[in-house]
């Protein structure tokens, strides 16, 4: 139907310009270090801010979705990326340019938790796969584009044109988002926001994520990192009590004894481990290990999101016809014998032969990653829709967080040993490791009913 085609293309727009935001980002942190005159480490602030407040508030603006409506705090959330991104644009400290980096990072939250939730409740269950496919593509669209656009912005017209693009691409976005999407009502009038939920998951949370950032910096078995570890422990366990007890829940336990949507979960947890592990040491094998530059090394990562753009809207189409546990066990499988692939490749195939491998992982990630995100978000009743969405994303910037902490802790180990082929060791022991656990995630993807 055009009404649906026109959702799916409303929400694409806005799912292109969040993954573009995140990947155009990252190409300019030395350009605002200079620029700004701060130190790689209060650099590193505008991306982890953004991570930080993304993940403490996709299960809260997810409920929020569940309670008063998808729509409405979905065009919340862009108005709140938007003027994010205006004013990261017009920051004049790097103090102002973080601030203004966590208001941006409120606004994608309300936009990550809430599109899957309106596609799910948009199309029919038969078609799901379809559409969640479709968006996985603008994502992977997104992704590609966002290294060589950041750099062609910040060359020709400052860093600044980095975020202000957002402004008129997230306009157009809202604007028919406005208009296409229908206004939903919620079926849950009866339950009240969680503030007490809330809070333990957002506290519990930040301070997990805080540990794992700066756990191989600061060592693992030093005495702060170990407190972080401790209250991150006591606050989510508080939470998992209120949640229990509440009768209005912030996260609906219950839906985790559906074997399908628990296992969705976990594998989606593991999926994304596996893929932030692979993002963080490929590029010190390119750039550091083999000498490439900077755009010879982007041209090289483009092979894994193109195949996958590619993969994912495919293999949502098959999971509307043949269920999704198939394609999800065999896109962990063949991840995993990717991660192999390129380890073997690390120490001495060229160029060309690692982004075949990066290929192949494109094709796994690419197999699992729809019918994955379909069986999720199906295995949650219609007025849950929107915490099955801040789960699923959840799962996503946990799992990047664990990733590179997994990738950097090994990396490191081996860099810190020394001998002429360093790196090439730690990255072949990371994708090595990380097989195992695309392995167990097969595993799991496979035993669900």
């Amino acid at each position: 139907m055009p009404h649906r085609r026109n959702i799916l293309i409303a929400l694409g727009i806005g799912t292109f310009m969040s993954a573009l935001d995140g990947s155009v980002v990252n190409t300019i942190l030395p350009l605002l270090g200079r620029e700004l005159h701060a130190t790689v480490a209060g650099v590193e602030w505008v991306t982890t801010v953004y991570l930080l407040v993304v993940s403490a508030l996709l299960l809260i603006v997810g409920r929020a979705g569940d309670l008063y409506g998808h729509k409405d705090v979905y065009l919340s959330g862009f108005a709140l990326f938007i003027t994010g991104s205006a004013l990261c644009g017009a920051a004049r400290t790097l103090e102002m340019l973080i601030a203004m980096r966590g208001l941006q990072a409120v606004g994608a939250s309300m936009l990550y938790a809430n599109a899957p939730a309106i596609l799910t409740k948009s199309f029919p269950a038969e078609q799901r796969g379809r559409a969640l496919g479709a968006q996985a593509t603008f994502t992977y669209l997104g992704l590609t584009a966002g290294p060589s656009l950041g750099g062609w912005l910040a060359a020709a017209f400052g860093w600044r044109s980095v975020f202000y693009i957002n402004v008129p691409v997230g306009l157009i976005a809202a604007i028919m988002a406005a208009v296409v999407v229908a206004r939903d009502r919620p079926d849950t009038t009866r339950e009240r926001f969680d503030f007490a939920g809330a809070a333990l998951f957002t506290c519990g949370l930040v301070t997990l994520l805080v540990a794992l950032n700066q756990g191989h910096d600061r060592g693992w078995a030093s005495l702060p990192i170990v407190l972080l570890f401790a209250v991150a422990a006591a606050m989510l366990t508080a939470f998992i009590f209120v949640e229990r007890s509440g009768a209005s829940p912030m996260l609906d336990l219950s839906l985790f004894r559906s074997r399908v949507f628990s296992a969705a979960t976990a594998s989606a947890l593991l999926n994304y481990i596996c893929t932030y592990a692979v993002l963080f040491v490929v590029p010190f094998l390119l750039i550091q290990g083999r000498g490439l530059n900077t755009k010879q090394a982007g041209l090289v990562l483009t092979a894994q999101p193109i195949v996958m753009a590619i993969v994912a809207p495919v293999a949502g189409s098959l999971s509307d016809r043949i269920g999704s546990r198939v394609l999800a066990t065999a896109g962990m499988l063949v991840f995993a014998g990717g991660l192999v692939l390129l380890g073997t490749f690390a120490a001495h195939a060229s160029a060309a032969m690692i982004a075949l491998a990066l290929a192949v992982i494109g094709v796994g990630i690419g197999l699992f990653t729809t019918p994955n995100n379909s069986a999720l978000m199906g295995a949650a009743p219609r007025h849950r829709q929107g915490i099955a969405s801040g789960v699923l994303a959840s799962a996503r910037n946990v799992g990047m967080v664990l990733g590179v902490g997994l990738a950097g802790a090994i990396f490191t180990t081996i860099l810190t040993r020394g001998g002429a082929d360093a790196i090439a060791r730690g990255t072949a022991t990371t994708l090595y490791v990380s097989a195992g656990v695309a392995a167990d995630g097969a595993l799991i993807a496979s035993i669900r009913n």
